[in-house]
């Protein structure tokens, strides 16, 4: 899965453009996806100084990331272009409508969604080999 993280707010506990602490759980649960094979997109306002502080910062707490901000390679080409959007299966930001939830509670959401998609896909599989 694709899954876009907010920055500050969410990995971290500090106030733009300040970093605070990391989020509690946020660094090993960012871990444990990528171990999985997820891809990381990290999604952010923070530019040119604010940006590079942000990355020193992630690298230095171990917090793995693929993109900052940038569609994959494989969406830029399925999808024909590089959308300003940034695509993603799942977007984790503190700023949503219903608040952001544990981490822990981020993991178990991600993996039940991960594991159905799994299911379906290869049912789908099943079916085409099946019918030709």
């Amino acid at each position: 899965m694709i899954i876009a993280i907010d920055f500050d707010g969410t990995i971290h506990t500090g106030v733009y453009p300040n970093i605070g602490s990391p989020a509690s759980n946020a660094a090993s649960v960012i871990r444990r996806l990528k171990v999985q094979g997820h891809c990381i997109i990290i999604w952010t306002c923070r530019e040119c100084v604010y940006q590079q502080k942000m990355v020193e910062w992630l690298n230095k707490q171990g917090i793995p990331f693929d993109y900052i901000n940038k569609n994959s390679p494989e969406i830029i080409s399925e999808f024909q272009g590089d959308s300003r959007k940034i695509f993603a299966d799942v977007y984790i930001d503190d700023r949503g409508i219903t608040g952001l939830p544990s981490w822990e509670r981020i993991y178990s959401i991600i993996s039940l969604r991960s594991n159905r998609r799994r299911i379906t896909n290869s049912g789908c599989r099943r079916m085409m080999t099946l019918t030709m």
